[in-house]
């Protein structure tokens, strides 16, 4: 495990200590099983962003807190600089870089998402509240929704229910970016 992803699982048990919440709880909170919390909370397995935001939803912790170390502040606007988001490596296979990790109180979270060839053998679903908008920018991604798959090229784009098992790859041996916005 690296020291980021580590730092995390600090952060998301920190949480659960704070408000003095059982496993099991957690574990209900995020729709997985007890053992699989743990799993997280121990950095034994990467944390996906969808029990981060389930966590923070029902907890009122904003997700990027797991990711910075920091609640956001901003009220009227928040800048990103071109390559300064705040970044999840947590996952082998997927960069994510947070948009708007400063701004308090969002309605959406923006990611620019980077796949490089070969990352993601096989899709690994995962599923949370809301809805989300993927926009590809660079290369080609396939997208799988349920039990329907999608192939978005460069400025084709796909909103869904994320609450539906979801998951993405890239495809041609380039690597892929997309924007998603996942909305709470």
């Amino acid at each position: 495990m690296n020291s980021e992803m580590k730092t995390v699982a600090e952060r998301l048990r920190g949480l659960r200590d704070t408000f003095e919440v059982s496993v099991e709880t957690a574990a209900k909170v995020c729709g997985i099983t007890p053992k699989e919390y743990m799993r997280y909370e121990t950095g034994d397995v990467d944390i996906p962003l969808s029990v981060m935001f389930c966590m923070g939803k029902r907890y009122n912790v904003d997700p990027s807190t797991f990711i910075t170390g920091e609640e956001p502040h901003q009220v009227s606007f928040f800048v990103t600089p071109a390559g300064k988001g705040a970044t999840v490596n947590r996952l082998a296979d997927y960069h994510f870089e947070s948009l708007a990790f400063g701004f308090a109180n969002r309605k959406a979270d923006p990611y620019l998402v980077t796949i490089n060839p070969g990352d993601i053998p096989e899709i690994h679903t995962t599923t949370h509240p809301g809805q989300e908008f993927n926009y590809c920018i660079e290369g080609t991604v396939r997208v799988q929704i349920g039990d329907s798959e999608v192939i978005l090229n460069e400025g084709d784009s796909v909103y869904f229910d994320s609450s539906k098992p979801h998951g993405q790859q890239n495809l041609n041996g380039k690597r892929c970016r997309f924007i998603t916005f996942i909305l709470n």
